[in-house]
């Protein structure tokens, strides 16, 4: 018993150790990039660097939010992320469930091709597209181009959730007089929450991120916070503080984010690890 005990707290200690390995590159990032963002110019062009903290100041943050229009890019960046979450998650979970439910391979190997086609390929159709359209510098088309990224990440994600549900359950809801649709909305999308809020996530992470599309379909109403970070690198001279303390703005919310449902997120990655 005795022996047991030691192995187990062993194997325990060891995975604990090989995970703070693995975080520490992460974490040791995130430390250097709060650190500049609370220096000033100065003491961050010293060199060698200082990795300890001393002579720490908001002014950064200050600057950045005063001189640049960040609570109206954070905003937009806001939006759009939700926009193309939200309809992602419309028009995937019926995808995702019906290629659980009825198998259907093909539909399912389309969505993959469109999700491995690199994003460059589309900019060009899209941008004329919006062209015509007067929807260039729009929500709209900000939105749709971010489905390219979110929606088949979303429809892969709850397609291993919708596979795990017993069939069993459709089954005694259509014989309790259900048609598919109400079994989908009544039994299978409360069942699927996780991944629903896994995928959700996800698509809010490469939504809020994404850069590519925002510099060429967006202008001065629908700039994003990717935008506000790039706006702040020129040829002649640039802040690291007041770079670094962009960087630390946009990461914020979805660090947070992630942090509070991180037990669902946990979930929705591993789903159909151990099946």
């Amino acid at each position: 018993m005795a022996t047991m005990t030691r192995r187990r707290v062993l194997r325990r200690s060891l995975l604990t150790l090989a995970f703070a390995i693995m975080l520490l590159p992460t974490l040791a990032f995130f430390y250097w990039l709060v650190l500049i963002s609370l220096r000033s110019d100065l003491i961050n062009s010293m060199y060698p660097p200082e990795f300890l903290p001393h002579g720490l100041t908001l002014d950064n943050y200050r600057t950045v939010i005063a001189q640049n229009s960040l609570i109206k890019d954070g905003f937009n960046s806001l939006v759009i992320a939700v926009g193309a979450t939200v309809f992602g998650l419309l028009i995937g979970a019926p995808a995702a469930f019906s290629i659980a439910r009825w198998r259907q391979q093909r539909f399912a190997l389309g969505i993959l091709v469109a999700r491995i086609i690199p994003a460059v390929s589309y900019l060009i159709p899209w941008f004329v597209l919006f062209s015509r359209a007067h929807l260039i510098d729009t929500y709209t088309a900000l939105i749709l181009t971010n489905l390219v990224v979110c929606l088949p990440l979303i429809t892969w994600i709850l397609i291993s959730f919708f596979e795990d549900l017993p069939p069993e359950l459709i089954e005694s809801a259509r014989l309790d007089g259900c048609t598919v649709y109400g079994a989908f909305l009544r039994i299978a999308l409360p069942l699927a929450r996780p991944g629903m809020i896994a995928a959700s996530i996800i698509s809010l992470i490469f939504a809020w991120n994404n850069f590519l599309f925002p510099v060429v379909l967006s202008g001065s109403r629908t700039s994003t916070l990717p935008l506000a970070a790039f706006k702040l690198l020129n040829f002649a001279s640039f802040s690291w503080g007041q770079l670094a303390a962009t960087a630390v703005l946009i990461t914020l919310p979805i660090v947070i984010i992630s942090l509070v449902v991180q037990r669902y997120l946990v979930s929705g990655l591993t789903v159909g690890s151990i099946k």
